[in-house]
């Protein structure tokens, strides 16, 4: 029997894990495994409800690491997950993405000689001002399984000295919870969500997020950002679900938007898909988002000068555009216009990559 550890450390985390999650116990004769949250961020909205929409039970372990600057979190879940992996030793730890608890149980698990398989490896924005970039290039260097999404991470990894067989290409797990999402979408009653009112109300809208730290903790940058959202939204609805750190910051700093920006709290999973996938075009700093308007063809706006996922924008329906605000409403307007960029699913975005990397995890474990 294969034991596994699953780490999640934020939301957006467990939609990567869950697919594993369900290709794991379809071969439990093989495996087994504990999910380990280790409370990077704390979400009242994790509740049972929340995990069984995703499929998944609630994690086996929890660490409470909660909040603090970057080192304190850090290192409060190295001391975490070291005594989780001590008492209950893994054969390989899995993280995915690219968030602090990524980059904590990596070390942690490799300073106890456990392997280490980072799902969503070699993505690279090339901005070293990103913490989430620090974290990738660390994890990275030291997985012993890679498992990317496209064919440009495998080159990062190449080009970065990773021995090629220790480099899979199979697929977006991402991808794969938005697929199984989406399905389980078709059989619910609409009414039951909140989403299912906006839209009854607005024939044709625009959906935004917002929560990048060199796009809304820097007045002059959120200001011309919002300057250009309250300019698209006098052709189109726009509905913003703000992410807290926006709202302060937008408080803050005294900006406010026009009414035809509709403001919305942050939304369950399951509501803000109902609400996106039938938006007339998506305008984010998000890189899950990229990816997910990719996968189901809905025209994406990047509001950032980089990305990590080059394959939303030379194949699929992401175009990045920065934070000017007149470029920023120019590409807004060639969509609305009906010059949207035309594009494709990528390869291997097909809802199996799960299933891959069980296969491969156990041919390699074994």
């Amino acid at each position: 029997m294969i034991k596994l550890s699953l780490v999640a450390g934020a939301r957006p985390n467990f939609m990567k894990v869950a697919p594993l999650i369900r290709a794991i116990r379809a071969r439990d004769d093989r495996f087994e495994y504990r999910l380990v949250h280790t409370g990077q961020h704390y979400d009242r909205e994790m509740s049972d409800v929340f995990f069984e929409e995703l499929g998944i039970p609630a994690p086996h372990d929890h660490l409470g690491a909660g909040g603090g600057s970057h080192a304190e979190q850090t290192a409060k879940i190295l001391v975490g997950y070291e005594q989780a992996c001590l008492e209950r030793r893994p054969d390989a730890v899995i993280v995915v993405g690219d968030v602090n608890s990524t980059l904590a149980c990596s070390i942690t698990a490799k300073k106890l000689q456990i392997p280490v398989a980072h799902v969503e490896a070699g993505l690279r924005s090339g901005d070293r001002a990103m913490p989430e970039e620090i974290n990738r290039l660390v994890t990275d260097a030291i997985s012993d399984h890679l498992f990317v999404t496209e064919a440009a991470a495998r080159d990062n990894l190449l080009r970065e000295g990773h021995a090629p067989d220790s480099i899979h290409f199979v697929g977006h797990v991402m991808v794969d919870n938005l697929l199984y999402q989406r399905e389980r979408l078709r059989h619910w009653d609409p009414s039951q969500l909140p989403s299912a009112r906006l839209k009854s109300t607005h024939e044709r809208y625009g959906v935004v997020t917002l929560h990048r730290p060199s796009n809304v903790d820097s007045g002059p940058t959120l200001r011309g950002i919002v300057e250009a959202l309250n300019q698209v939204a006098a052709r189109l609805p726009l509905l913003f679900a703000v992410h807290p750190r926006t709202r302060a910051a937008m408080e803050r700093f005294g900006i406010a938007l026009d009414p035809g920006v509709v403001l919305l709290p942050p939304l369950a999973y399951m509501d803000f898909l109902n609400l996106w996938k039938d938006a007339a075009l998506v305008m984010t700093d998000s890189g899950g988002l990229q990816e997910e308007t990719t996968a189901l063809g809905v025209p994406c706006l990047t509001l950032r000068t980089n990305t990590e996922r080059p394959i939303t924008v030379d194949v699929g329906t992401n175009r990045v555009v920065g934070v000017d605000p007149q470029a920023i409403v120019a590409a807004a307007a060639s969509i609305l216009d009906g010059r949207a960029k035309v594009g494709r699913i990528p390869e291997l975005w097909d809802g199996r990559a799960a299933e891959r990397i069980v296969q491969i995890l156990e041919q390699v474990l074994a």
